[in-house]
């Protein structure tokens, strides 16, 4: 019946998505992250390059969000501090949190959603490997930009370099600024709480934790402007891809993987009906039970003796076994 169907694929993924394959898989991801930011280091003099073209574009554009915001969080202190705190840890905490949340609350459309968030990470991994680019915080003073994570260091864990821990900057690459992937984080968390929060402090929140976090990426001067416009279109370009990327998954799957689903269907119809004691452990006392009744011998209290309408698939349901004789 239709409805069972559509029941059946809804009920698939559940079965299927286990907390102990999905954080290894989290975990690979966020390993391919870092390996690809520290393989795509590349020419410090190339970055520069690429950083100086993107302010020209800006300036050729009339934009310059950067400077003012930059001079800004450099001039007070308690804008400049929490934006190095919101910079250093929120996406290292709220992207899985909301993984989390979506896994546990909104399981069928969790798969969709991690798709989207990995394969739009895989682009921003590919723009860090073709072009290396130094963010604002590294060019020459002459360019009028502050590093606050360095100005503001001895508030918090990290150093000079970026968000890396105190004595670990070495361990990071700090030419990874196209795209920024902070802002597409963020924007990936703003579309689930959006669609999924179901309260008014959820839109908010889905609304101002990417704006805050552009605001954020380029007042600290760890990123462009068009660093963050990059970001979120790398966003869409995975959202576009992610529906691909699940079909080769499900083939893949089908083709190497065991398929679990079906397994229930096909044991009970390899038991054939009157077969001894394996057909007793399906029936209850000779009596069939079939869609809609729920005790033995109900259909005989409904029909009658001798009244009892013989099985079809529209009375017992498709794929039910023949009537026991």
């Amino acid at each position: 019946m239709p409805h069972a169907e559509t029941a059946g694929v809804e009920a698939t993924p559940r079965t299927r998505l286990r907390w102990w394959t999905e954080l290894p898989l989290i975990l690979l991801v966020y390993a391919c992250y870092s390996a690809g930011r520290l393989l795509a280091r590349g020419d410090v003099s190339t970055a520069v390059d690429h950083g100086l073209a993107i302010l020209d574009i800006e300036k050729a554009l009339y934009l310059n969000a950067e400077h003012p915001l930059n001079r800004l969080f450099t001039r007070e202190p308690w804008l400049g501090v929490p934006a190095d705190f919101w910079y250093a840890s929120l996406h290292y905490l709220v992207t899985p949190a909301l993984l989390v949340w979506i896994f546990r609350s909104r399981t069928v459309h969790y798969r969709a959603a991690r798709t989207w968030l990995m394969t739009s990470t895989f682009i921003g991994l590919i723009g860090f490997t073709l072009l290396p680019t130094c963010p604002p915080r590294l060019l020459a003073a002459s360019h009028g930009f502050v590093d606050t994570m360095a100005q503001y260091s001895s508030y918090g864990w990290w150093g000079g370099a970026a968000s890396a821990p105190k004595g670990m900057g070495g361990m990071t690459n700090q030419y990874a600024a196209m795209p920024s992937l902070h802002v597409g984080w963020a924007l990936w968390c703003g579309v689930m709480l959006w669609r999924y929060g179901g309260t008014r402090l959820t839109k908010v929140a889905a609304v101002a934790y990417p704006l805050i976090t552009t605001i954020v990426v380029m007042g600290t001067a760890n990123h462009y402007f068009l660093d963050a416009a990059a970001g979120a279109a790398v966003m869409g370009v995975g959202l576009l891809m992610a529906p691909y990327v699940m079909r080769t998954a499900d083939r893949v799957r089908a083709r190497f993987g065991v398929e679990t689903a079906p397994v229930a269907t096909a044991s009970r119809e390899a038991v054939p009906v009157g077969s001894g004691d394996a057909a007793s452990s399906i029936v209850s006392g000779g009596c069939q039970t079939s869609a809609g009744e729920r005790i033995p011998r109900q259909r005989e209290s409904r029909f009658g003796s001798g009244a009892e309408p013989s099985a079809s698939p529209q009375d017992a349901g498709d794929g039910a076994p023949a009537p026991a004789r």
